[in-house]
């Protein structure tokens, strides 16, 4: 019991620190768009968000979820998400923005902070639920643990 506990707080600390990169990406991104291109805010947003979810979803499903699961499957599952989350944040970022006034950067902040949240839940319960430690790092991983 310990040691599964263990393991999900190793497993929340990877999914924190690969999605304050993916964070990193897409403000980067965003920031190149929208500053330096002046593209169109919802296209600066729309391009940052999907270049930051492929990061998150490659690093987490191989080191944080360690799944061998159906790529493709896990692909279209978060692709989900993202068809529920896309629309619910443009309109938050629409009404911080237009509505409130507020900065741009704060809205993606927020939404950001929004997204690593429910992501790690779907992720955990719905998208990997049934594959988690399964690929050749998990397995890896468990020879080692064995062995000793």
């Amino acid at each position: 019991m310990a040691n599964e506990k263990k393991k999900e707080a190793l497993r929340a600390l990877k999914f924190t620190l690969f999605s304050a990169s993916a964070g990193l990406i897409e403000l980067g991104s965003f920031a190149l768009l929208n500053e330096t291109l002046h593209l169109p805010y919802h296209v600066s947003y729309i391009t940052a968000l999907v270049l930051s979810v492929l990061w998150n979803f490659t690093l987490n499903r191989k080191f944080t979820f360690q799944s061998a699961s159906n790529v493709p499957k896990a692909m279209l599952l978060v692709a989900l998400f993202y068809c529920v989350f896309t629309p619910l944040t443009g309109w938050l970022e629409h009404f911080y923005t237009m509505t409130l006034g507020w900065n741009e950067y704060v809205a993606t902040i927020l939404n950001m902070v929004l997204n690593f949240v429910t992501e790690f839940l779907y992720d955990r319960f719905v998208v990997f639920r049934d594959s988690i430690d399964t690929n050749d790092v998990a397995q890896k991983q468990k020879m080692k643990e064995e062995a000793k």
